[in-house]
């Protein structure tokens, strides 16, 4: 390892190439029909080799570390992981909601992120036999099935093509599984033209990024920072912006609670249009 490559991008490399080897597990699971439910517990001692990665993704190891990041320290650092979003839709089926994310925060920013989404494509390819990459730890954006996003401020986001609603259109992404009174009062009250109800925090601001939704809202608690700190990475890093419902920016310290409690409320362009139209007695139903 070269030691001319900073503490980020080395990090930002690494969990590139955990997301690919995760996004290849995900899909394994389905292959192989091995779907279950277990208790959520720590891994035994002996991992299985097959499931350990230690590579690094060179093509963000090429790229330069903006300077205000360049002299961060392990220590430094925070990594925020769900190793899969989207849990409910990927037992029922509904895969190209699913995704793997890894945040990283600094000084309880979200400063880089890693969204692999295992099943990209692959309702292009429903007629056909799905196949694995050859190599998917150096496919890239060109695999026939996944596809990885990765971003950091100041350097931009990649692996996707950015795109926007047509202007004057607004169309609102939302839960699909959890919702509530709050959450509709909220959405009533932008007056979408649509609303694209989805699962995933990732896949919800996937669908910002590429124009297929112009607003993420989501007045409810339910969320964790590790749903949200990769994708607002991308987010912020294309000129988007991500808060609570109180227009209050998340934090990602390692001592702050998980659960992002003040809800979500995310655009690529007119936040303040989102903004102003969340009523104030959804916003005194969700204490920060």
């Amino acid at each position: 390892m070269a030691s001319s490559h900073t503490v980020l991008m080395r990090l930002v490399a690494s969990a590139y190439s955990v997301a690919q080897k995760a996004g290849t597990i995900v899909r394994r699971v389905i292959a192989e029909g091995d779907l279950g439910i277990v208790e959520k517990d720590l891994p035994p001692e002996d991992v299985d080799q097959e499931l350990i990665e230690d590579g690094q993704w060179e093509e963000i190891l090429k790229q330069p570390c903006p300077s205000q990041y360049s002299a961060i320290k392990e220590e430094d650092l925070v990594v925020w992981v769900d190793p899969l979003d989207g849990t409910k839709e990927y037992t029922e089926g509904l895969l190209d909601n699913v995704t793997v994310l890894i945040g990283i925060a600094y000084e309880g920013k979200a400063i880089a992120g890693v969204i692999n989404q295992p099943y990209y494509n692959y309702q292009n390819n429903e007629n056909q036999k799905l196949r694995e990459p050859r190599n998917e730890a150096k496919a890239g954006p060109d695999a026939v099935l996944g596809r990885t996003i990765w971003g950091v401020l100041g350097l931009g986001a990649f692996g996707f093509q950015l795109k926007e609603v047509p202007a004057g259109k607004h169309i609102v992404t939302t839960t699909r599984s959890h919702n509530s009174q709050l959450v509709m009062d909220c959405i009533a009250a932008m007056k979408p033209d649509d609303v694209l109800r989805v699962g995933g925090a990732g896949n919800k601001i996937i669908q910002l990024i590429e124009g297929k939704a112009s607003a993420y809202v989501f007045a409810s608690p339910g969320c964790k920072k590790w749903d949200t700190c990769a994708p607002e990475v991308i987010l912020h890093a294309v000129g988007g912006k991500l808060t609570d419902i109180h227009g209050n920016a998340l934090q990602y310290n390692k001592e702050v609670k998980h659960m992002n409690s003040a809800g979500v409320l995310a655009t690529l362009r007119n936040y303040d249009y989102y903004a102003s139209r969340v009523p104030e007695s959804v916003k005194n139903a969700l204490v920060p």
